[in-house]
């Protein structure tokens, strides 16, 4: 190739005159920068909104856990209002239209006679005891949180009527009833409980991971010990040993300690294998050598780099709480009346002859398995949002 068929093939110099501008190739548009400028927890927040089944688990655990703060006002009964003349009556079946007419909401009356054989009380349907239910109504009366008196209801039954959607008891209580008041209970018991466990995983997981040496050894064969037992026999003696003569409140935190007590080992290893892998970043080097106290590393530093997978930890920790009071209280060794818990409940359907007679005395098993399925899904999409990078 020739000089000058060299210089034909070389490209034209070119001198932009425009202000240097350092952005100008890589421009983000509104959506990126929002994107590449937004929080760990918004990002969190963008991924939990496109795991839909967790939205919808979310959304069913916000309903339970707001019911617990307006139980009083929700059921239509109080708590131990008995009816003698229902006692393990069948549930009463909704109906809203009578004879082709729309009337709206409303239950048929029961008519009562006594089988002799069998010796126990048969309820009928009368289609004309028509009780239509009544609305923000004035019902039973009740202390709400035990301080503060009404009467006010969300629906009540029709005057002089009975509205027994659930069924009753073998004392003639409205099952619909106990099961809300129960909510409250069987609910705070695993966020107490796996309060109690967040604490003692997060301080000894901490002291374990970011010390390291003979504190690790330590921390590591307790835990290993603790989890060599079998839970639940573990969960029946500890109950078991709480003093008869104590209070229905003192047998509840009682509990709700024992429960956290246990579960604590599995969020310190966690928390322990993410200490061991962050102690050694360059931010954790650089607080160090400014001086920062062990504490402030730990709290201010590397916990904030790992919370949300705790977060996501501890929502799937709270259904085994839940399952554990359930468990214990059905087999008498945990909460006793007069607290009313879905386990309580639980109790009475002990015996298989009962519950061939009377099945809706089973039916506290609902809520139990939609709350620890919405709790397990709504974990697994927190723990995929925990990490929004994926």
């Amino acid at each position: 190739m020739t000089d000058a068929t060299r210089d034909e093939s070389k490209l034209a110099h070119y001198v932009s005159r425009e202000p240097f501008d350092p952005y100008s190739v890589e421009s983000m548009t509104r959506e990126q920068e929002r994107y590449f400028m937004a929080s760990q927890w918004r990002m969190m927040w963008w991924k939990l909104r496109r795991h839909h089944l967790a939205v919808v688990s979310g959304l069913i655990l916000l309903f339970f856990y707001f019911s617990v703060l307006i139980s009083e006002f929700l059921a239509p009964y109080h708590l131990h209002t008995r009816d003698v003349f229902h006692i393990y009556a069948p549930p009463q079946a909704l109906h809203f239209f009578h004879k082709g007419a729309f009337i709206g909401p409303f239950v048929y009356g029961f008519d009562t006679q006594l089988d002799e054989t069998n010796l126990r009380w048969v309820y009928t349907a009368n289609p004309d005891k028509v009780q239509p239910i009544r609305f923000f109504c004035l019902g039973d009366e009740y202390k709400y949180w035990g301080m503060i008196p009404g009467r006010f209801h969300l629906f009540c039954p029709a005057e002089g009527g009975t509205l027994f959607l659930l069924g009753t008891d073998r004392l003639g209580r409205d099952m619909l009833s106990r099961i809300i008041y129960g909510t409250r209970i069987s609910l705070t018991v695993g966020l107490i409980g796996i309060s109690v466990s967040f604490l003692l995983g997060i301080f000894f997981g901490g002291l374990a991971g970011y010390y390291g040496g003979w504190i690790d050894s330590i921390v590591q064969r307790v835990i290993e010990i603790i989890r060599s037992f079998p839970e639940l026999p573990l969960w029946m003696a500890l109950s078991a040993a709480l003093p008869v003569t104590w209070s229905p409140i003192f047998i509840y935190f009682g509990i709700t300690i024992i429960l956290g007590l246990i579960d604590w080992t599995g969020l310190a290893r966690a928390v322990r294998s993410k200490l061991l892998a962050l102690r050694e970043e360059d931010f954790c080097t650089a607080a160090v050598l400014l001086g920062a106290k062990p504490s402030r590393v730990i709290f201010r530093h590397l916990m904030p780099s790992f919370m949300s997978h705790l977060i996501a930890s501890a929502t799937l920790s709270v259904p085994a709480m839940i399952l554990g009071e359930t468990a214990l209280s059905f087999l008498g060794l945990g909460l006793r009346p007069p607290i009313t818990s879905w386990g309580v409940l639980l109790n009475e359907a002990q015996n298989i002859n009962v519950v061939a007679l009377y099945p809706w005395l089973m039916l506290p098993v609902v809520p139990v398995i939609i709350v620890v399925l919405a709790l397990n899904f709504f974990g697994d999409g927190l723990r995929d949002a925990a990490d929004p990078y994926k």
